[in-house]
């Protein structure tokens, strides 16, 4: 056979082969990016499932009253509000100069964290409630999970004993117990002037003493 024909044979085959070759690797190029495809939309509609859970359940808490600090007239309805939502933080106070500080962080805890429902009841006015959570030290927060009250933070004991904490410090104390959801140095984060205690910020000689 002469040369130049079986050089003309192999070179058909040669291509032949490259050829079949090519058309496998593309119908497997094809395969991947579809499969790509397919992995995208799962994950697409599981991130649209899992925002529209979130954006629910951020209807129901705005509902309940959550991202607001707010009073409770009535023993009664403290327990109607600790059975609505999963976790209650609720200011036992009265008309002093500490509860005055502690109302004002908890105002603005109360917008960062929606997950969580904050309140205050006047202790005084509460005879039954004082009485049954040991409510003696004013201002307390009983820290409330599930309807049940899990912990306490009485006075500023565990606030530096000192009416000038910081609303992150009071933060990392709620989530010590677990009542927020608590994200690192979120609070921080979120304003970029320096931290200040409520009492650098807010007038005494405005406010009732103790």
């Amino acid at each position: 056979m002469d040369r130049s024909m079986v050089q003309e044979i192999v070179e058909k085959q040669v291509l032949t082969v490259a050829k079949a070759v090519e058309e496998k690797l593309d119908d497997e190029l094809h395969a991947l990016e579809r499969l790509d495809l397919d992995d995208l939309e799962v994950l697409r509609e599981r991130r649209l499932k899992q925002m529209k859970k979130v954006a629910e359940k951020r209807s129901r808490w705005i509902s309940l009253g959550h991202g607001e600090y707010s009073e409770i007239p009535t023993e009664k309805e403290f327990f109607s509000v600790v059975k609505a939502s999963d976790r209650v933080v609720c200011h036992f106070y009265r008309d002093n100069w500490p509860c005055k500080v502690m109302d004002k962080h908890l105002s603005i805890l109360a917008k960062q964290h929606i997950e969580t429902r904050f309140v205050k009841i006047h202790a005084e006015k509460s005879p039954y409630l004082a009485e049954k959570l040991r409510i003696v030290v004013l201002p307390t927060l009983a820290l409330v999970k599930h309807a049940k009250v899990e912990d306490y933070v009485v006075g500023f004991d565990e606030l530096g004993h000192t009416d000038e904490f910081s609303t992150e410090e009071l933060e990392e104390r709620l989530a010590k117990a677990e009542v927020i959801i608590f994200e690192g140095e979120s609070s921080k984060l979120k304003s970029k002037a320096p931290s200040k205690s409520v009492r650098q910020s807010a007038n005494p000689d405005s406010s009732d003493s103790e």
